[in-house]
This record gives C-alpha cells, sequence and structure tokens, in this order.
C-alpha cells in the first residue's frame, strides 16, 4: 500500500518543484530584461506592478496584472503587452542619459573639475528603466503661455531650493501653490527686461532693442539659470538656446521648459556643444561661475566656433569691472587671451563688457608665428559635434566667408524663408529649398486642421521637430505662439547648420538614445521617417516610444509620418502606453510622399484623477 501511494505523492512533488523553479526563473528574467541596474531595478519591478493595480491602468478587468517588456518577440508571435509598468515615483524627474545614480553604479571614472559627470553618459540596453515615468504627487496640466511666463505650479516641479538661495536675486519666489518668476538674475536684480536694454544701449542698437533691426536673430546664453533673460528676449523677435546642466542649482532647465522658454540640459565641459558653427549672433554669461582660462582658454573658444563672424559675447561678472585682486588677475589674462583670439572690446560699461568677434581672417593672418591658441588644422570640421572633444584652437572662416565678411544672412523675419548662404554645402538648390518650404507649410497647416477638434489657440508651446531637415517644419509655425527645438540625426547631413541660419535653433541628436531634457517639457512632437531610421539602425522602437512619453506632457500630441508598416506597428501598442488615436491618413497617394505612407496622430491620455494628478488648467 505505502509502495502504490509514494508514486503520487513523488510525482507531486516533482511536478511543485518544476513550477517553483520556473516561476522563480521567470521573476529573474524578467527583473534582469526590464530593469538591468542593480540597484533601484527591484523597487521599480515591484512599485511598477502596485502602480499598474492602482491607477488603473491594467487593461480589461480580468487582465493579468504582470506587464511584458516590449522586444523582438513580440512582433513574431504577436504578443503584446496589456500594459507597461510604471517607475517607482523617485524616478519622476529621470533623465537617462545625464543620471548621476548611473554614474555612481557603473564607477565611470570622470574628471569632475572638467564637469565630465555633467556631460552625457547613457546606460546600456540592460540598465533601461523601461517603464512609464510618473509625474510627481499633485501634478496639474502646465498654466498656458504667456502666462507660464511668470508663473507655474510649485506640484509641477516640487523644488523650492532655488528661491531661499537666490532670495535676494529675484529668480523665484514661492507664493501658495505657484512659483512666480519676477525676471531678476544674479546681475540683473531689477529685471531680465531692463538688463537686455542697457547691453543694447551700450551697443548703440536703435530703439535700445538688442534685435538690432532684426541682424541679431539666435542667441546662446550660457549657465542660464531659470532661462529669465531668455524668456524676455522673446518680445524682440529673438531666440535665445538657454543652456545649463542638470547641477546643484536645482532644476533649473526644468523650470525654464515649464515656463515655456527655449531650453536645453548641457555644459561647456570636454565634448563640444551639439551645435554647429556660427550658429548664434550672441552668447551671453551672466555670473555663471564658468572657469574660462582653463586648459589653455578651450571654452572661449568653443564659444569662437559657435559665434557668427561679427557676433558678440556679453560678460557680466565681477572680473568685468575687477574689484580685487584675483578678479584683476583673471579679467588680466581673461582679456589677453581674447586679444589673442581677435577678439575686440565693443563696449564696458559696469559690471558688463561686450566682445566682438572678427568678420575676416585678416587678424589671425596678422599674429606672429607661434601665437597661442593656434588656428584649427585644415582638416578639423567645425560642424562635427556629437561627441566630438573640444580642441583648443581657433577655427578659421572659410575663403568665401572670409571674402564676403559676414554671415551673408537677411536680417529677421526675412532670413527664415530667405534660402541661407550655407545651402550649397548640402547641393541643394534655391530653388528646392523653396519647394520645401511651401510643402511643408502645407503639412503643417494639414496637421493644424486635423488638431483644431482638441486644441485651442494657447494649447501648444514646447514643440520639437524629431527629424527637422531643413527647418521648414517650424518655419511654417512662424504665425502660430510657439517654438520649436528642431533635432537632425548625428548621421546624417548636418543640416542644423542651415536651421540656424534660417533663425531657428536646434540640436543634434542620436534617437538610439534619451534626449537630455526632463520629463514631461514638450506640448507636440513631430517624428518624420523616425521610426524607420531607428529600424535601420537597430535599435527598439520600443525604447524609442517609451521616450517620447517621457518627454511629453500629459495631454500632449504626437504626429507620427512613416511608412505604413511603422504606424500599423505603433497603433499595436497605443493601449500599452495609454496613447489614444486622434487622426489617420494614408499618404501612398499624395505625389510628395514615395512608397507607402501613413499618418497618426495621437495624444496622450490623462492619468486617472484618483491618481498622480488633476486638470485644472
Amino acid at each position: 500500500m505505502r509502495g502504490r501511494s509514494d508514486g503520487p505523492q513523488n510525482k507531486w512533488l516533482v511536478t511543485a518543484v518544476v513550477v517553483a523553479v520556473t516561476f522563480l526563473g521567470f521573476l529573474y528574467v524578467y527583473h534582469g530584461s526590464i530593469f538591468g541596474s542593480e540597484s533601484g531595478g527591484s523597487a521599480a519591478f515591484e512599485y511598477g506592478s502596485r502602480s499598474l493595480r492602482k491607477l488603473g491602468f491594467g487593461g480589461d478587468d480580468d487582465a493579468d496584472e504582470t506587464s511584458y517588456r516590449l522586444g523582438q518577440e513580440d512582433r513574431e508571435d504577436g504578443i503584446l503587452p496589456k500594459s507597461f509598468p510604471v517607475c517607482d515615483d523617485r524616478y519622476s524627474e529621470l533623465i537617462p542619459c545625464l543620471d548621476r545614480n548611473l554614474i555612481y553604479q557603473m564607477r565611470l571614472k570622470l574628471d569632475l573639475s572638467l564637469m565630465e559627470h555633467y556631460e552625457r553618459h547613457c546606460p546600456p540596453q540592460e540598465r533601461r528603466y523601461n517603464c512609464l515615468i510618473p509625474p510627481p504627487p499633485g501634478y496639474k496640466v502646465p498654466i498656458k503661455w504667456p502666462r507660464s511666463r511668470d508663473e507655474v505650479w510649485k506640484a509641477n516641479i516640487p523644488h523650492t531650493h532655488l528661491a531661499h538661495e537666490k532670495s535676494d536675486q529675484n529668480w523665484m519666489l514661492v507664493k501658495g501653490e505657484k512659483i512666480v518668476f519676477p525676471g531678476g538674475g544674479t546681475h540683473f536684480h531689477y529685471g531680465a527686461d531692463k538688463y537686455i536694454a542697457s547691453i543694447a544701449n551700450m551697443l548703440n542698437f536703435s530703439n535700445n532693442n538688442l534685435n538690432n533691426e532684426g541682424r541679431l536673430r539666435t542667441v546662446l546664453d550660457v549657465g542660464c539659470g531659470v532661462a529669465s533673460f531668455g524668456a524676455y528676449l522673446l518680445s524682440s523677435d529673438i531666440i535665445a538656446m538657454s543652456l545649463a546642466p542638470n547641477d546643484v542649482h536645482q532644476n533649473q532647465i526644468q523650470f525654464a521648459l515649464e515656463r515655456g522658454i527655449p531650453a536645453y540640459l548641457g555644459v561647456l565641459g570636454t565634448k563640444r556643444l551639439p551645435y554647429p558653427s556660427r550658429s548664434f549672433e550672441f552668447a551671453h554669461c551672466s555670473r555663471c561661475r564658468i572657469d574660462w582660462l582653463q586648459r589653455d582658454g578651450v571654452l572661449l573658444l568653443e564659444l569662437d566656433r559657435l559665434l557668427r563672424p561679427g557676433g558678440y559675447f556679453a560678460y557680466s561678472s565681477p572680473e568685468a569691472y575687477a574689484q580685487d585682486e584675483e578678479d584683476l588677475r583673471i579679467w588680466t589674462q581673461m582679456s589677453a587671451l581674447v586679444e589673442r583670439m581677435c577678439w575686440t572690446i565693443a563696449v564696458k560699461r559696469n559690471q558688463t563688457v561686450v566682445w566682438v568677434k572678427p568678420l575676416t581672417n585678416d587678424c589671425y593672418k596678422q599674429r606672429p608665428a607661434g601665437t597661442q591658441p593656434p588656428l584649427c588644422p585644415p582638416n578639423d570640421d567645425p560642424d562635427a559635434v556629437w561627441g566630438v572633444p573640444m580642441e583648443a584652437c581657433i577655427t578659421p572662416y572659410s575663403d568665401h566667408d572670409h571674402r564676403v565678411g559676414g554671415s551673408g544672412l537677411a536680417p529677421w523675419p526675412a532670413r527664415l524663408t530667405a534660402p541661407p548662404p550655407r545651402l550649397a554645402d548640402f547641393g541643394y538648390s534655391n530653388d528646392m529649398f523653396l519647394k520645401d518650404t511651401e510643402l511643408w507649410r502645407q503639412r503643417v497647416d494639414n496637421y493644424w486642421n486635423l488638431l483644431s477638434p482638441k486644441i485651442e489657440s494657447d494649447t501648444l508651446r514646447n514643440l520639437m521637430d524629431m527629424k527637422a531637415n531643413l527647418g521648414s517644419f517650424a518655419a511654417a509655425l512662424r504665425e502660430k505662439n510657439v517654438w520649436v527645438m528642431n533635432v537632425v540625426p548625428e548621421d546624417g547631413p548636418n543640416t542644423l547648420k542651415l536651421i540656424y541660419d534660417r533663425g531657428l535653433i536646434g540640436t543634434i541628436h542620436n534617437w538610439c538614445e534619451a534626449f537630455s531634457t526632463y520629463p514631461r517639457t514638450y506640448d507636440l512632437l513631430h517624428a518624420w521617417t523616425v521610426f524607420s531610421d531607428i529600424e535601420r539602425k537597430g535599435c527598439s522602437p520600443e525604447d524609442l516610444m517609451l521616450e517620447m512619453d517621457r518627454i511629453l506632457r500629459p495631454t500632449g500630441f504626437i504626429i507620427i509620418r512613416d511608412k505604413q508598416s511603422s504606424i500599423d506597428y505603433v497603433d499595436k501598442h497605443l493601449s500599452a502606453l495609454h496613447w489614444e488615436a486622434v487622426a489617420t491618413a494614408d499618404l501612398s497617394s499624395e505625389s510628395d510622399e514615395t512608397g507607402d505612407h501613413g499618418m497618426l496622430v495621437i495624444q496622450k491620455k490623462m492619468w486617472p484623477k484618483s491618481g498622480r494628478f488633476r486638470d485644472l488648467e
């Protein structure tokens, strides 16, 4: 009898062990593939499943609570997830390629004195957090432009450190549920508008307007703080790229973008900034705490690369008026450096000096042999920027630009639609440029017609063109109260210099990696053949969709214009990402499209009102 009963018991025991081992193995694989990271991964996995249940994001009532990572196997066997997991609250402000926790975990050996820890260091595939980034508790739909220039919801960026640290400088103040921005700065306590007018007055520009009758359009504001300088330039038809690192001055760029001001996370460290040569008419540093003398002046030489012929550098800092011995030493050495770079003082008054870059190569040719810094070698490409180290050398003008003696650009706004002088660098004719401009004007009109049932005049402010080509998408939006971050792929034609020549702004980027911005900072993403490019590179379209969700504001829009197969693939993932289709179109019959193309307009859903935030705006 005992022998007969042992058989079933042993079989049951073996079955139980196999099931347990299989289940534990599944958890191990799932944990490793989704969260990879040695620290925080387990918490993210556990929190993700809890959050999906709590927020009602699990799909059907009888749906499995487990969320699966999308991968190649999904395309092969047709299995699609009910949802992605939700990251832990601690990741609500995650910037994957600027994550100092990642730097610590990977034990990267970086030189802190050179600001390498503020440069991009992207996680390898196995360390990516493939989950939806949650908003902070109490998050509200952002205040609309232009009111947002002066006030934002405190709940959206719950950081008041700067309000206390800079309380005597009028950067920002906490007032009830809002953070307000009086327009002050370290060297312009009485307002950025008065400070900007004073610089224009110093330069004898008409009507104290810094745009100089349309000749000054693009500005680089280094160490921008909360970007009040850039905010007040907008009323003068000047657009600034406000730049600051993700450093101890908490969330400066996040505040700027929440306000609706163009801004980008970056630092003058060891790599070139992601902008082509001769992109800006004006560079600005107001007490930006940068050691301009380090490494043979390489940081000033990076500004020199970025300035147009005859461009200005406005420097407001104690060294500019040298009140003590150390300031005098820095000023003396800095003055000698810029003189060897052939910059001259345009004007100097009180706390501010404005230098001007030469129009031609004449000064460079007249320098004594062996003068430092040297001219860059002829094989140096001044427009190569993606991951390219800075060099302590001067970028001379081409023979053509030397003969012209300036940028050759029309004043703004005529330059927006005038063929740029550098168009010939790409083999494009003026006629091709004008046709591209008209084509995108028609497309943008169509986009707005499709969006019109969903948007008001102030619904959209921060826009991104994820593959900008010649910048004609942004140019078509000239009359809208929006600004566009034009993104050009790092491995394609570097048309970004044409975009800057048109008086627009943008950056180089690789969409196989995360973008240098905080979560929830854009209202609309325009993706023209971006998914096709990702497929060609062998990168993950699922990672791209999660990244788009990360940087898109709740209720924001995505316009995808791509191959129909890419459109269909994204369409299958809408419910998993809590996106909904607003409009679709088959573009294969359009004469300007090649092949089987389609368009999909998507809106990112609000999370349940019982969850993280409310629709109060």
